[in-house]
């Protein structure tokens, strides 16, 4: 049997703690017992553990012995705020697909009032990844970026291949893009950022912004898919071919 996977708050060399909701969770509903085994993850790692000590307010564990792990994928989703139902849906599947991080950016076609919200919803945004980490069995949990303006994300200084899907491109797919950048990386993994526009797609001088600052536009194939499609779609392309 598959054992339960948690992601600690603190921990140590010896030790990890469970605290808030989950620390609840565990004491309460699951019923929790000292010597109870199960997989933590503590700093990026994941070790077989057993409960130590048991209240309803922290959950700590001794942990015995580091267990192997996948690594995210070296992609982060630069996306375009929209529909926060469908956004959520969106972070929930990229984390359980493998997404190193996810930076949400205000483009000019983001709707006003959900612009205006973004900043607020961040937190909501992290626990969502958190617990779509846990049911996912990872080993770490994705980084949820600030909300920023799109021009600040496009401009800002970066290592990684920056790709935006675009939907006149016709020519570059997705997948080529990545082959290139996995036959430049040589023996390294290469690390990627992928731009998701908005319900409407990009305004021409969000394109104009793309296109100067090196970001290279890709097709995901002929047809429109939602902002939520397009992310999941374009993660399902990037891990058959990197993992």
């Amino acid at each position: 049997m598959t054992r339960r996977r948690w992601i600690a708050e603190r921990w140590d060399e010896a030790t990890a703690t469970l605290t808030g909701a989950q620390a609840e969770h565990l004491a309460r509903v699951l019923r929790a017992e000292r010597g109870t085994g199960a997989d933590v993850v503590a700093g990026g790692h994941v070790f077989h553990a057993e409960i130590a000590a048991v209240s309803p307010a922290e959950i700590r564990f001794n942990l015995i012995a580091e267990i192997e792990a996948d690594p995210a994928l070296p992609v982060t989703l630069a996306m375009t705020v929209f529909k926060f139902d469908r956004m959520e849906w969106a972070l929930e599947k990229a984390t359980e697909l493998g997404v190193a991080g996810i930076a949400p950016m205000i483009a000019r076609r983001t709707e006003k009032h959900l612009a205006a919200s973004a900043r607020k919803r961040a937190e909501r945004w992290r626990r969502i990844v958190h617990e779509a980490s846990q049911q996912a069995r990872r080993s770490d949990v994705p980084v949820i970026h600030e909300p920023v303006a799109l021009a600040e994300r496009v401009r800002a200084a970066s290592t990684a291949t920056r790709i935006v899907l675009a939907e006149q491109e016709r020519t570059t797919t997705l997948r080529s893009a990545i082959e290139e950048a996995v036959a430049e990386a040589r023996t390294e993994m290469p690390v990627l950022e992928i731009a998701i526009g908005p319900e409407g797609g990009w305004a021409p001088e969000e394109e104009a912004l793309f296109d100067a600052n090196g970001w290279r536009a890709v097709s995901l194939g002929p047809r429109i898919l939602r902002a939520e499609t397009a992310a999941v779609a374009a993660l399902a392309v990037v891990a058959s071919y990197l993992e």
